[in-house]
């Protein structure tokens, strides 16, 4: 019997750790201040963990601590509060790459589950079994794995070993994300979660005997962008990778937003329950699935490995992100046909905006007024977080995000 998928959200602080859960996510993992592998996100402090781990936990959902740097001999003194800390808070789990790690997970938070970190690079049914034999319950697949590989791991591991992998969002050039290029270049370790990706910056070629000169290695005048992955985008197909037997689809995005979690969880949500309504039936992705994602900030989609390394395309001509939509707001609450909304983002009257529901349900509309906290009638809204209401015959449930297309 083919098992139902888990849908894992990123979660880079607090509030997106509540809009991952309520857009649909069924786990979501997130890392506190040290030992993760995403500084530039917010992340969680002791604190702040209990109280995500609380939330998600009320609802039935799960949520996962990244322990996956390479720690050095001194930040070892500290990892042993750092695991208390975190299984007290109530994760279920630790994501991790190094041996010294897993050593101390299972001396200090014996009872959580371990799952080993896509920063393992496990390629094969071998390294996947071993890392079982370690402890772990569940494997963070390398993403250059295809689906012909997917399938011969499932196959040759025990059924109760986990196969996570993920299925949508920015990918690394290099191999599992173990890349030096970072370091080499500005001093940021992207093994320690720095990473200042000069893999998205734009190239020109310097030939040695001719300092100062610049010479164009791509094929248009704006430079070349050598190194510059294309997004992964795996809806058309999350039926194979499902049958493949992973067991955990992993959205990328820790850095990225609040609206970008929820909007991308939510069309995930829908895909995926497409395709669980009835598995033996042959898949079609909603179009509202495509609508939802392309709402988003991305680079150009791609398949990724999944069939095959000729299909992981990289972006060569543009180095920057596909922007068709922005956030503009949040819904408080709503009540008699007002709704009241929280500002992240300006909008000005006779905009025609659209309200994304924690259901999937996209509602749009044109309000007729902006009113301040005074009551007060305004034409736009210019200030950050500032607290307006908009007019609304339809519904807008707590928590709906607010948007709108660009203006070009």
């Amino acid at each position: 019997m083919l098992p139902i998928p888990e849908l894992l959200a990123p979660a880079g602080d607090l509030e997106r750790l509540q809009y991952a859960i309520r857009y649909g996510a069924d786990a979501v993992y997130c890392g506190m201040t040290e030992f993760g592998m995403r500084t530039a996100s917010s992340n969680f402090t002791p604190e702040q963990l209990a109280e995500g781990a609380a939330f998600a936990h009320a609802r039935g959902k799960r949520i996962y601590l990244t322990m996956n740097t390479l720690p050095t001999n001194e930040e070892f003194e500290r990892l042993p509060e750092a695991i208390q800390q975190a299984y007290t808070a109530g994760v279920d789990a630790f994501i991790v790459a190094d041996l010294g790690v897993l050593d101390m997970v299972k001396k200090h938070a014996p009872q959580a589950e371990v799952h080993f970190s896509t920063q393992a690079g496990i390629t094969n049914w071998a390294a996947a079994k071993a890392a079982w034999d370690l402890g772990a319950k569940r494997v963070v697949l390398a993403r250059e794995l295809d689906l012909r590989t997917i399938a011969q791991i499932r196959d040759k591991v025990p059924d109760e070993l986990e196969l996570e992998a993920f299925v949508h969002g920015a990918m690394c050039m290099s191999f599992s994300g173990r890349c030096l290029l970072s370091q080499y270049m500005t001093g940021r370790d992207a093994n320690r979660g720095e990473c200042a990706q000069p893999c998205r910056w734009k190239y020109h070629l310097v030939e040695e005997s001719r300092p100062g000169e610049y010479m164009e290695i791509g094929e248009t005048e704006e430079g070349s962008y050598i190194l510059n992955a294309n997004d992964l985008c795996t809806a058309p197909f999350i039926d194979l990778i499902c049958k493949a037997g992973v067991d955990s689809l992993k959205i990328e995005g820790r850095a990225k937003t609040a609206y970008y979690v929820a909007s991308v969880t939510s069309a995930y949500r829908r895909a995926l329950d497409a395709f669980l309504e009835n598995p033996q039936a042959k898949y079609r992705c909603p179009d509202s699935v495509f609508e939802e994602l392309d709402r988003t900030s991305h680079r150009p989609y791609s398949p990724g490995f999944y069939f095959g390394r000729q299909e992981a395309r990289q972006e060569t001509k543009k180095g920057g992100y596909v922007r068709h939509w922005e956030f503009i707001g949040v819904v408080d609450g709503w009540q008699d046909g007002v709704a009241q909304c929280t500002q992240r983002g300006k909008f000005q009257l006779g905009d025609t905006i659209e309200a994304l529901t924690p259901l999937g349900e996209c509602i749009t509309l044109t309000p007729e007024w902006i009113r301040n906290e005074q009551g007060e009638e305004i034409t736009s809204t210019p200030h950050a977080t500032m607290r307006y209401t908009i007019p609304s015959q339809q519904a807008l449930p707590q928590h709906s995000i607010l948007r709108r297309p660009m203006k070009k």
